[in-house]
């Protein structure tokens, strides 16, 4: 079993991220940080803590972290994943607190505490994780593996040169690529091609209430869903490639992050023609679709079921709370 630490933005492809890795065996999650990206601080962590409760793992730390980039401006993307973040998800508020602490010091203590054992991944902008860097450069001896979902070779998403995550905070990315751990970039390139298409769509309505509350309205709120088109579910890929790193072909590359052109900031300039120099950087370039969308939606037919499972087991505690 492969224990992992979550920084993420929820965020739409977030939340469907998040429920993969609770419904895979092959992962443990020991914690999930924050970051503010897709929508504000304060809403990633609403939306973890309700996605924690809803799911099903209240044991799991979820720990605030950085609000916005170390020295721009805060962007986001409300256009793409709704005032909430969460689309047209129908969760209800959760009733748990987040962790006391902050993000940057959870990531460090994780790591320290299981050196060698632990994979970071990262699927919002790399703020927390370039703080963590800079507080302790031993992070990178002691995470087993570090894996974003962020970047591209060829267009972004964001602007044309860059996709979300790096645009949102290109200083920190350039950080943590720059910080002495290989990174395993899984970019728009392979998740362009992981789409929710209406075969994919059909397979979660069938789901329950984890179709019905969280994984329909999240396909369906970013635009049509058709027989062969639907919406990318960028994060997804990055949980997938740790269950499964077959599913995704990787190349070792230089990735280095623009910081300063007036029309590529934040863009992923990536080199495959290594040369004598040392590859910071494993990148995705396809994916085997197929077989994705089958693990992923086994992964959620299980979620599904222990969902299913506690709306039976509430049931009975009123009837047995009514006298039924």
């Amino acid at each position: 079993m492969r224990r992992i630490v979550i920084d993420c933005d929820p965020g739409i492809d977030d939340a469907l991220a998040i429920t993969l890795a609770h419904g895979s065996p092959e992962l443990e999650i020991l914690g999930i940080t924050t970051v503010g990206g897709n929508v504000s601080l304060e809403k990633t962590t609403a939306n973890a803590l309700k996605l924690r409760e809803f799911l099903g793992f209240p044991e799991v730390p979820v720990v605030p972290g950085s609000p916005g980039a170390l020295l721009r401006s805060r962007v986001d993307a409300a256009d793409v994943h709704g005032d909430s973040g969460l689309g047209d998800t129908r969760l209800p508020p959760a009733t748990l607190p987040p962790s006391d602490g902050h993000a940057v010091d959870f990531i460090i203590e994780t790591l320290a505490a299981h050196p060698g054992e632990v994979t970071l991944v990262g699927i919002g902008p790399l703020t927390n994780v370039a703080l963590a860097v800079r507080k302790e450069p031993r992070v990178t001896e002691w995470a087993r593996e570090f894996v974003i979902l962020g970047g591209s070779y060829t267009r972004g998403n964001f602007t044309p040169a860059a996709e979300f995550n790096i645009a949102a905070d290109p200083e920190a990315a350039a950080i943590v690529f720059t910080a002495g751990w290989t990174v395993t970039m899984i970019g728009l390139d392979v998740s362009r091609s992981a789409l929710a298409t209406g075969a994919v769509v059909d397979r979660m309505r069938a789901m329950g209430r984890l179709g019905a509350d969280l994984l329909v309205p999240c396909a369906e709120f970013y635009g049509m869903v058709t027989a062969d088109d639907g919406p990318a579910v960028h994060d997804v890929c990055a949980i997938a490639y740790l269950i499964d790193p077959t599913l995704i072909e990787i190349q070792p590359a230089v990735v280095e992050v623009e910081t300063v052109g007036r029309f590529t900031s934040g863009m992923t300039v990536v080199d495959f023609d290594l040369g004598d120099r040392a590859p910071n950087a494993l990148v995705g370039t396809s994916i085997d679709v197929p077989r994705f969308w089958e693990l992923t939606l086994s992964a959620y037919d299980q979620v599904a079921r222990q969902c299913e499972g506690v709306v039976a087991l509430e049931s009975c505690q009123e009837a047995v709370v009514e006298g039924r």
